[in-house]
């Protein structure tokens, strides 16, 4: 994989955290841009366009999942891979990040190698969109349109995080197929050892409060499917 043009931007209001993944991406190839806090990193993410944003957690100003929120709501970061990245191991934190649109979620004490392996893994998980197939999926009132990772209801365009157009466009294009935990878990974030069932859940919810409630039904103890 080349690195060579992709950009990540590091926020953590910890100089000696910020320098250490900074040189390690930077040694892997990343173009490497740092922020301090929230607010910070959303001005520096408006110049920059990074393709991956490692935001930390608790930080002074604006905090990550502040930070997150914002970003997420504008549409020139639908796409942008978001990781956390914190010391906290309270369960709702985790959740909070991923109700605000976290891709995955990264626990300090940082470890390089494993730190390297996991961004990797995150940026090689799609294709950029210009190698994706040109697939609109057309159901009912929806448009779900792969290439340019958009939906309309309607004609009005739903915006959507990159993992939950993902899971969208799994369930889908399946229509009354039943996908389990397991399957959505390898298909959506494949082998991220943080991503738990409850991250799955999180993410439904999220798509049922944005698309609608009749689209993605429970089916109890297996999985979820998409209703034509």
């Amino acid at each position: 994989m080349s690195t060579a043009k992709q950009k990540i931007l590091v926020v953590d209001d910890e100089p000696d955290i910020v320098e250490l993944i900074a040189y390690n991406l930077k040694r892997e190839g990343y173009q490497v841009h740092t922020a301090s806090n929230g607010q910070e990193a959303v001005t520096t993410a408006k110049k920059i366009m990074p393709d991956l944003i490692i935001l930390d957690v608790m930080m002074p100003k604006m905090d990550g999942i502040e930070a997150c929120r914002i970003m997420r709501a504008m549409p020139e970061f639908k796409s942008t891979f978001m990781v956390f990245l914190t010391a906290r191991s309270e369960e709702y934190s985790e959740i909070a990040g991923f109700n605000v649109g976290a891709d995955d979620y990264i626990a300090k004490p940082i470890k390089p190698r494993a730190l390297l392996s996991r961004i990797n893994a995150i940026l090689r998980r799609n294709a950029p969109t210009d190698e994706l197939p040109n697939e609109k999926l057309e159901i009912s009132d929806l448009v779900i349109d792969r290439e340019a990772f958009l939906v309309f209801k309607n004609g009005e365009k739903i915006v959507l995080a990159k993992k939950e157009f993902e899971l969208l466009y799994l369930l889908a294009s399946k229509p009354g197929k039943v996908y389990t935990r397991e399957v959505i878990l390898k298909n959506i974030w494949e082998d991220s050892v943080v991503v738990t069932n409850r991250t799955i859940d999180v993410h439904i919810r999220k798509l049922r409060e944005k698309i609608g409630e009749n689209y993605v039904s429970t089916v109890k103890g297996v999985g979820y499917k998409f209703e034509a």
